[in-house]
């Protein structure tokens, strides 16, 4: 698959590649060491990871690309399936040239578990809080709801409405979300989020599946995240066959950005360095 050009920056190399449909994957590589691939949430992008990364380049070769919707990858086509995105992870592995550390934030860890059951060369998989509760069709009409809100550039109504129909954040922490600043200097997410919305909606929410997922799994959340993501991953925990179940004391969904160098040595532990 073409390579376009490489740029060095200051955090590791920028590329990309052409994926299996042709939509352009961009990708930051860093570090030396066994091959891991990270893959970010939602409303995220080449940054999204690289809190955590710094404190792991020394001992691994990192991979972190912009999932498909997210620039400066393409848009891909719609309405996205977490197939796609699999068949993008899969391109990228082949591109890496050996099997993968696959870790996963959020909506990534849900993406990480569906190419753990694909059959792609994953060594063991690392999972943040995949949110697997947020799945079929109630997600339909927050799709629509989103889409109409963004293309009316009310960012503020259509973050909102991610929070409370999506993430199910609680009341108190939406309020403290709407005294803040104005989310509309990151219009480019937009289309990210419309894509994940659209896997989601015809996702389904049965957590037993994921028992046919046999590498060695880590499996974080934070203590003070809120329900029901902390039944659902207790649910998940029961379900893997081979996982490790580690819980950040204080933290909540956000601990990758809040404590990227706990998250990072957690990891680090869990993860073979040969």
């Amino acid at each position: 698959m073409p390579s376009e050009i490489e740029l060095s920056g200051a955090f590791g190399v920028i590329a990309s590649f052409e994926s299996f449909d042709g939509t352009a994957i961009s990708y930051r590589q860093l570090g030396s060491g066994p091959p891991v691939v990270m893959v970010h949430g939602s409303g995220g992008g080449l940054h999204s990871w690289q809190p955590v990364a710094e404190h792991l380049a020394d001992h691994f070769e990192l991979w972190m690309p912009a999932r498909r919707g997210y620039a400066p990858s393409g848009p891909g086509r719609s309405p996205k399936r977490f197939a796609d995105e699999v068949d993008d992870l899969e391109a990228l592995i082949a591109k890496i040239g050996s099997p993968v550390h696959l870790v996963g934030m959020s909506y990534g860890a849900t993406v990480a578990l569906h190419a753990a059951t694909a059959g792609l060369p994953i060594r063991s998989l690392v999972l943040w809080e995949p949110p697997l509760y947020a799945a079929g069709n109630e997600l339909a009409p927050v799709l629509g709801e989103f889409e109409e809100l963004t293309a009316n550039g009310d960012r503020r109504r259509a973050d909102r409405l991610l929070a409370e129909k999506v993430a199910r954040v609680p009341a108190a922490l939406l309020d403290l979300m709407d005294a803040g600043e104005s989310a509309d200097n990151e219009p480019e997410e937009a289309p990210g989020w419309c894509r994940d919305l659209e896997s989601m909606a015809v996702d389904s929410v049965d957590v037993e599946r994921w028992s046919t997922v046999t590498v060695p799994t880590l499996l974080m959340r934070g203590a003070d995240t809120w329900q029901p993501m902390p039944a659902t991953l207790d649910r998940l925990a029961t379900a893997l066959s081979h996982v490790t179940y580690t819980t950040f004391p204080g933290q909540m969904h956000f601990a990758p950005s809040v404590v990227p160098e706990a998250v990072a040595a957690e990891i680090a532990r869990f993860l073979p360095c040969s």
